[in-house]
């Protein structure tokens, strides 16, 4: 009923049409996948002119709110976004005076439908917040083209205790009129249930740029396949896939916070992702391995220790209590010092703390886009240009 209004009842499947929209799921990398898709897109469309302008919707945010709606990778301006807010919520309150109203996720959706569609917007790239047959973004009847990017074990309170019940969850975003790339392969039943052909992609390790995680490498090649089909189906006979350079170029402009991400600062590096579930943990584990090439200083959590079987000197936690914690901890990193701070600011305080002294030291910070979005606003003197 509030996306009624938003897009004007009897006109909306020609509305929401118009923007063209990309709808990706996925238990991780769907941020980084639809940040791909944007910068290909981006890069293409300076080249030829279409897209003219992008839209990019993601959850959660790391900083501002404002953050999770972007054109052009712009976040929009926050007194744009306080101005979209105050007309979706005036609109909303005209169509039902005495309703409950969206709730949160509910209200960003329809706030990112308004914005696009007032800035005419070519394509508008949308990621799930979770699941995807009752996602808040899952009210487009004929998206452009579908794309899931990873099935695993997460969310299981609302989507189910095993893996089929999330792969049919995250598939429900598919549609019979577009068609739907996917790297794992536990949606190919619920894909052919709603008549759609479902194309797997390989992972091209080839890909120009500085890609050298293999999550990377394989959101960059669905982002790629997501990106040519596209073109083909909305700027065809005019260049219509993307070029190595032009993957190259969207590569090196890629600029995803709070995912792989090194910030210098003195003595210290900053190691920032924001993996919160045991795949991502993992993945988190290897770049750290990789990018900081050190042998003494990694970790907090179980799946760290045992893909790495590294010693770490002090691990700092914000969530758990210190007895909690304690023989856990001792049995996966012994002679490592633990810390319990209430608050993630309190956490990176300790940790720059513990780094007196120090000729150099590497910090890890992972398990929550909430802690990594408090230790970047932390670190906002030091990503200043």
């Amino acid at each position: 009923m509030a996306f009624d209004w938003l897009v004007g009842g009897a006109g909306r499947d020609a509305k929401i049409d118009s923007l063209n929209i990309i709808h990706v799921a996925g238990t991780k990398g769907k941020g980084s996948t639809c940040a791909f898709v944007e910068s290909f897109l981006r890069i293409y469309g300076e080249k030829t002119g279409f897209p003219r302008k992008t839209g990019l919707y993601t959850s959660p945010h790391l900083i501002e709110t404002n953050e999770r709606i972007r054109i052009n990778f712009n976040p929009l301006p926050k007194d744009v976004f306080a101005q979209n807010v105050f007309e979706v919520r005036d609109g909303l309150s005209l169509q039902q005076p005495d309703g409950p109203g969206p709730r949160y996720l509910q209200l960003l959706a329809l706030i990112s439908y308004h914005t696009f569609l007032k800035e005419q917007v070519d394509v508008a790239i949308y990621e799930t917040h979770h699941g995807g047959q009752y996602d808040a973004t899952n009210v487009i009847l004929h998206p452009v083209v579908t794309a899931l990017t990873s099935i695993g074990m997460d969310h299981v309170r609302e989507l189910g205790p095993s893996i089929e019940n999330i792969a049919w969850h995250k598939a429900g975003i598919f549609k019979a009129s577009a068609p739907a790339f996917s790297l794992p392969r536990e949606a190919e039943d619920r894909a052919a249930e709603k008549g759609v052909v479902l194309r797997f992609v390989r992972v091209d390790r080839n890909l120009p740029g500085n890609l050298n995680i293999q999550t990377q490498l394989s959101y960059a090649s669905l982002a790629r396949e997501i990106s040519n089909a596209f073109l083909e189906l909305k700027h065809p006979g005019v260049s219509p896939c993307l070029t190595i350079r032009d993957i190259a170029h969207g590569v090196q402009r890629f600029p995803w916070l709070g995912r792989f991400q090194v910030v210098p600062e003195g003595k210290y590096s900053w190691y920032l992702d924001g993996a919160h579930n045991e795949l991502s943990i993992g993945e988190a584990a290897v770049w750290f391995q990789q990018v900081s090439r050190q042998r003494d200083g990694l970790g907090v959590l179980k799946r760290l220790s045992e893909t790495l079987n590294l010693s770490i000197q002090h691990a700092i936690f914000t969530t758990y209590s210190y007895q909690a914690i304690r023989p856990m901890l001792e049995g996966m990193v012994p002679r490592t010092e633990a810390w319990n701070e209430p608050t993630p600011w309190q956490a990176v305080a300790r940790a720059r703390e513990l780094g007196k002294g120090k000729d150099a030291v590497h910090i890890l910070v992972t398990g929550s886009l909430h802690l990594v979005g408090s230790a970047l606003r932390q670190l906002g003197d030091v990503l200043q240009p």
